[in-house]
């Protein structure tokens, strides 16, 4: 059991490359050997090897309180680690990553199905879908000719830094490209887990309680951006838009905020200039 946010270590984790139709076992063993071979091999030394250390939570027998911080300090150590070596891998090649986090329903799927439309001639973008089943979010998404592999996280309920480095072997994105990654929909453990990723952007909806960003303050504080989606439902729910902005600028005042319709199209001309932006930044 993970002491960090409590899913199960047994997990049967998956990768599937939609192109090739094959599936992967993303074994944790499997996932730290080529963390130190992947990155190595491009010379992206971060000196880290001499303190990842392959402790597990097994190795405690007694559940007290200052069991489980270590147990946590390790798990989000030991992920650290190899975040860095991702983004030290991105880095090299002048790629920009997102992690896109929210909770199930937000809309992610249908913002990145139309940001690829949109920018798909300007930019190359590859995608690393997670869900805990199916390959629904992924089969969308590949529909549009963007390149996709998704990671199935069985009882696991976010992805990690392991299982997005062999993601990113998987796919192989070129030099100068944008890697989004979609999270499974969780506005909790996905704050935890740094993937490697340039800034993650977290999507709420009007659909949601304008109080979401006080209830789940370290996804929000985490966040670079916060995309407010589905501003076309406002006449028709209960949504009070200041009070929600007002909410997320008090748990992060640094929050930078966009409202839009990823259906109707209100508002996405400046989330494209956002990833313009950060791209010119980082490439």
């Amino acid at each position: 059991m993970c002491a960090t946010c409590g899913c199960s270590d047994d997990n049967q984790a998956t990768l599937t490359d939609l192109r090739t139709g094959t599936t992967t076992a993303l074994t944790e063993e499997h996932d730290h050997a080529h963390a130190h071979h992947h990155h190595g091999e491009h010379g992206h030394g971060h000196h880290h090897h001499g303190e990842h250390t392959h402790s597990h939570p097994h190795t405690h027998e007694h559940d007290h309180g200052s069991t489980t911080i270590t147990l946590e300090r390790e798990i989000l150590t030991r992920n650290n680690l190899l975040a860095e070596r991702n983004r030290g891998w991105l880095a090299g090649r002048g790629i920009v990553a997102l992690n896109l986090v929210s909770s199930p329903g937000a809309g992610k799927t249908t913002l990145l199905e139309r940001t690829i439309h949109d920018l798909g001639a300007e930019l190359s973008i590859a995608v690393i879908e997670g869900d805990q089943q199916t390959l629904r979010d992924a089969e969308r998404i590949g529909a549009t000719g963007c390149r996709v592999v998704q990671i199935n996280t069985g009882t696991a309920c976010h992805l990690d830094a392991a299982m997005v480095s062999k993601a990113l072997q998987q796919l192989d994105p070129p030099h100068h490209s944008l890697v989004v990654v979609e999270n499974v929909g969780n506005l909790v453990c996905p704050a935890l887990f740094d993937l490697g990723e340039h800034a993650k952007v977290v999507i709420m909806s009007v659909t949601e309680g304008d109080d979401k960003p006080i209830k789940y303050p370290h996804m929000f504080r985490a966040s670079t951006l916060m995309v407010l989606n589905k501003i076309d439902l406002l006449p028709y729910v209960q949504f009070d838009v200041q009070r929600c902005l007002d909410y997320a600028l008090e748990v992060n005042p640094h929050l930078q905020v966009l409202q839009v319709s990823a259906t109707r199209g209100d508002g996405l001309q400046e989330w494209y200039g956002w990833i313009h932006r950060i791209f010119a930044k980082r490439v």
